[in-house]
């Protein structure tokens, strides 16, 4: 009987990280489930219960004391800073275990494996991934294995190497055990840090080295002579090793015992045409050589028996040929060649050649053009092949494609279409995608403005506008028009986006140095004679650049405040001074006047000077 309980942390490794691995021969894994399987989904959308203390999660990723079955971390990116990861084989939709550690070390995965041999060698591996990216320096996961509960092996902190890393070790049954179970134990806390994936988790038996040697495809000629093949073991595990001799006809996918072979070598006797697959089981003794569990199974040995007589069959497209040989053969019959092998034998070939009309294969093909200058987003495709002789071979620019092919988000260019059908009958064509005329925009060359100054900028573009939008918003005192009238308060960009008519896009932008020229005036003589001419002090200044008086103070020459306003306008002789203090005119003279000045830019500037009274 086989138990499995497993939780948080699994996956399998390229490089071996312990030492306590077999260094001989292995067994068939007795625990077939250790691999996760595989599927279509990127979850396992059933519970397989199979982690006890853990919640199965469809809804990845799993969280705190969570674990899933998935084929590929990757469509959770961004979710967790988790490393992207397939599972630790060549199958695309393998399967591994996902584990988010619980808060607590503990237990994550246990089974029972029965039906043992007694002083037996065995291995007990898994290939294991830290899913932290390398350099966070997080918690990392710690792993302890042990045998009926006492740990034997440890992991030490797994690195965040971004890589499957195995672990393992090789322990021998005692005399009389025929069960043990097997446990993985989580020994680091949860919280940040501590996922992992887990793969591949294996119980086999190990061995001596059992061989089967040369190495290498043994080539025979059909007429040959029979060959011998010899096993190979190195090493003392077994005092009484026993073996039997296994042969496949169908490439190692079914194996039978070769009767009455269980001796150091075997004969390969049949000299009809194919490939012939060796192999032998090693075992301590006879009854252990009957228990899948206690046996090692020898690496496989080829031998190839070439044939003498070969019968093709094949059919070429009209204006076509086929090479036999030397020969190029263009017309339909039946035609014999004789040749020699590299391995030395000799065959003879017979082609039943048959030619077939060139049907003119047509192809229908989706094709739209880039919306806009270099947006890259056209479509090219094939919506049908017909007339033809399928299945087809597909290339797109020289690349091997299968139908449904549409490619969208495309850049103009060419791309070259070459579809074969399997009877060489071709077709060839070159499509181009081509980028509509660009949109460009200019408003000039970079700029300078004094304070208040009002700039006009046009437009120029290359091809009709449909509408405008100028920022920044406040610069501006119309946004969508055709001719961008700025005011700029301070050092900036000023910005024109536009769109025609097609939804194309273009932007232009120029740099406004702002300049501090101060516009202000002020007279340093007055006549309050009431003739109306000159008769008020005030603060002159151009506006907007100058937004308004503070405060304006008028002295007299003993320092005297003889006049003072406040939140005057430029260039208002109302509320500006008439000459008078305490509401009597003053005598021809010399005064000192102090004056805060408040700029477009916020600025406010003091000045201060003399004024005189004329009469």
């Amino acid at each position: 009987m086989l138990r499995i309980f497993l939780l948080p942390i699994f996956l399998l490794t390229t490089t071996l990280l312990f030492a306590q691995i077999c260094d001989g021969n292995l067994g068939d894994n007795i625990f077939t489930e250790g691999d996760f399987g595989s599927g279509p989904n990127n979850i396992l959308p059933q519970n397989p219960n199979i982690a006890p203390g853990y919640i199965y999660s469809t809804n990845p990723p799993p969280n705190d004391g969570f674990y899933t079955i998935s084929n590929n971390t990757g469509p959770w990116a961004g979710i967790f800073d988790w490393v992207s990861t397939q599972d630790n084989s060549s199958d695309a939709r393998g399967y591994m275990m996902i584990v988010n550690a619980s808060y607590s070390p503990g237990l994550f995965y246990e089974q029972e494996v029965d039906n043992l041999c007694a002083n037996t060698l065995y291995e007990f591996s898994a290939d294991i991934f830290n899913l932290i990216p390398s350099g966070k320096n997080l918690i990392k996961p710690n792993v302890s294995f042990e045998i009926d509960g006492v740990e034997v092996f440890n992991t030490g902190e797994i690195p965040e190497n971004e890589s499957w890393n195995n672990y393992g070790f090789t322990f021998t049954t005692n005399p009389g055990q025929t069960t043990v179970t097997l446990s993985l134990r989580n020994k680091a806390p949860g919280g940040n840090g501590n996922d992992l994936a887990l793969d591949n988790i294996s119980f086999r038996p190990c061995g001596p080295l059992a061989l089967i040697l040369p190495d290498v495809v043994e080539n025979i000629c059909e007429n040959g002579n029979p060959i011998t093949l010899n096993a190979t073991i190195n090493g003392d595990q077994y005092d009484t090793p026993w073996l039997q001799w296994q042969l496949s006809n169908d490439e190692g996918a079914n194996w039978f015992n070769i009767n009455g072979a269980i001796d150091d070598n075997v004969v390969h006797n049949n000299l009809n045409g194919g490939r012939y697959f060796y192999r032998y089981l090693l075992a301590n003794d006879s009854s252990n050589l009957q228990n899948s569990k206690c046996r090692v199974v020898s690496n496989w040995k080829i031998v190839n028996v070439v044939p003498k007589f070969y019968d093709l069959l094949d059919t070429i497209c009209e204006g076509s040929s086929f090479q036999l040989g030397d020969r190029m053969i263009a017309q339909a019959g039946i035609f014999v060649d004789s040749f020699q092998s590299v391995f030395g034998c000799d065959s003879i070939v017979t082609l039943e050649l048959a030619v077939a009309p060139d049907p003119g294969i047509a192809v229908g093909f989706t094709q739209q053009d880039p919306s806009c200058f270099g947006d890259g987003d056209g479509v090219i495709g094939i919506d049908s092949i017909t007339r033809g002789y399928p299945p087809y071979q597909i290339l797109v620019n020289g690349a091997p494609t299968t139908l449904p092919f549409r490619r969208i988000n495309q850049e103009a260019g060419g791309f070259e279409f070459d579809i074969v059908d399997r009877f060489g009958c071709r077709f060839s064509e070159e499509l181009f995608l081509f980028d509509p005329p660009q949109l460009v925009v200019d408003i000039g060359d970079n700029l300078q403005a004094d304070l208040g100054e009002v700039l006009t900028l046009f437009p120029q573009s290359s091809l009709p506008i449909q509408t405008y939008q100028w920022s920044p918003p406040n610069w501006f005192d119309c946004g969508d028009c055709p001719i961008g009238r700025v005011a700029p308060s301070e050092n900036g960009i000023a910005v024109l986006e536009v769109i025609d008519s097609n939804g194309c896009r273009a932007i232009d932008s120029v740099f406004i140095e702002l300049l501090e020229v101060r516009k202000v005036y002020i007279p340093n003589a007055f006549s309050p004679n009431g003739d109306g001419i000159n008769d008020i002090f005030t603060i002159y200044g151009d506006e907007p650049n100058v937004s308004g008086i503070v405060q304006l103070q008028v002295y007299d020459r003993w320092g005297d405040l003889v006049f003072e306003t406040r939140k005057l306008l430029p260039n208002s002789e109302e509320g500006g001074w008439d000459g008078t203090f305490a509401g009597k005119e003053l005598d021809p003279g010399v005064f000192t006047y102090v004056a805060e000045v408040l700029f477009l830019d916020g600025k406010v500037i003091r000045y201060s000077g003399d004024i005189s009274i004329v009469k």
